[in-house]
């Protein structure tokens, strides 16, 4: 069996007695460090502190990187301007998902492509395999560590631990060689947890000096360290995907409810010819929030069923810790994905009852600035 691989912050878990790690696609990293429930609550009202060195960066470099991007992905990566980041997805010829990252626009002739830490290899080896003109590729994943600022209180507390302007950063925006914590990092405002929040890429042996700054800079109770499982409560919440499960090679962004970041008109794309098909056509199946009536928790991979006709499944599911309900995200036959149409989840043997719902299921409230 091969070892697990650790991210360079693994020693500073033992700080914390309570912290577990498992197996996370073939890294040990923390499921938690006090508590699920505890550390979603934390980053809803304050703000809480991710390790997610596991991510890949890849930095594409030449006169052509911008034309193979946009080759490679579904999204328009000419509408980048410098110091700006997208969400978009690279797909199969048939449209199912290699992938979904981040494009982040580094200069005219620079990228840097940030995936999941499950497909960096996948990930690498389709994109060298596709490589055309002035266009190099270096896997940085070893030498970048990557730490997530999320929750209310996050711009508040990154300021005393930095000089550079965040506070007119906006989302989707980033600092190049901004200083946190003494170290030099590329600092940007996106996440994955439906808050607002902060992204710091650093040296891999700047990580430990960083996420200790952060959490002295904190007052007690303030920032929290939080582990992978309240991370996929709160993307959950907020309809954020995970590749896996509302993403993979047999589901299609626009199955997804993602046809927002595939912009065909943008011209020819791998998996463009696919997804303008089934955009003309229309899917034949949609991803949907689901609720429970009856008593029971929606767990990935159950069946969902109407009149003894399996109609789909449910890919993540649970126990909301915001809003104290039962409820999944479920992929299904299009005819059942209208709002209060009743379907059943089989759960251990039983079919319960639970009906489509709208989806994200959060949203975070807006908070005025001074003078509105």
């Amino acid at each position: 069996m091969s070892e697990l691989k650790r991210t360079p912050l693994f020693n500073l878990y033992e700080k914390f007695p309570s912290a577990r790690c498992i197996d996370f696609g073939g890294w040990e990293l923390p499921v938690q460090f006090f508590g699920i429930q505890k550390e979603h609550e934390a980053v809803r009202t304050k703000a809480g502190l991710f390790d997610v060195s596991h991510m890949g960066e890849f930095i594409v470099t030449g006169t052509d990187a911008e034309q193979f991007i946009q080759h490679m992905t579904t999204n328009d990566v000419t509408k980048l301007n410098l110091n700006q980041a997208q969400y978009t997805l690279m797909c199969y010829p048939d449209g199912g998902v290699v992938d979904d990252l981040l494009v982040y626009k580094i200069s005219n002739t620079q990228f840097m492509l940030v995936v999941n830490a499950s497909n960096i290899d996948k990930d690498l080896e389709w994109l060298q395999k596709h490589i055309t003109g002035d266009v190099t590729i270096e896997n940085k994943s070893e030498q970048t560590a990557l730490l997530a600022l999320q929750g209310p209180n996050a711009e508040k507390i990154l300021s005393r631990v930095t000089n550079d302007d965040i506070h007119s950063l906006s989302p989707f925006r980033f600092i190049q060689q901004a200083t946190v914590c003494g170290a030099e990092v590329l600092l940007s405002r996106t996440g994955y947890t439906g808050e607002d929040g902060f992204e710091i890429y650093c040296p891999s042996e700047d990580a430990c000096k960083v996420w200790e700054g952060l959490l002295n800079a904190s007052e007690p109770e303030e920032l929290s360290p939080i582990g992978l499982g309240a991370r996929d409560t709160l993307r959950f919440e907020a309809r954020l995907p995970l590749y896996g499960q509302e993403l993979s090679k047999d589901i299609t962004p626009l199955e997804a409810s993602l046809g927002f970041f595939v912009k065909l008109e943008k011209g020819e794309f791998i998996g463009s010819k696919a997804l303008a098909e089934q955009k003309q056509q229309g899917v034949t199946r949609k991803l949907v929030g689901i609720e429970m009536i009856d008593r029971g928790i929606p767990r990935h991979g159950y069946s969902v069923v109407v009149d003894n006709k399996n109609i789909g499944e449910v890919t993540t599911g649970t126990h909301s810790p915001t809003l104290k309900r039962n409820l999944g995200l479920a992929i299904l036959d299009i005819d059942y994905t209208k709002l209060d149409t009743e379907v059943w989840v089989e759960i251990r043997g039983k079919r319960l009852k639970a009906k489509v719902i709208k989806a994200p299921f959060y949203k975070r409230p807006k908070v005025k600035k001074e003078g509105e």
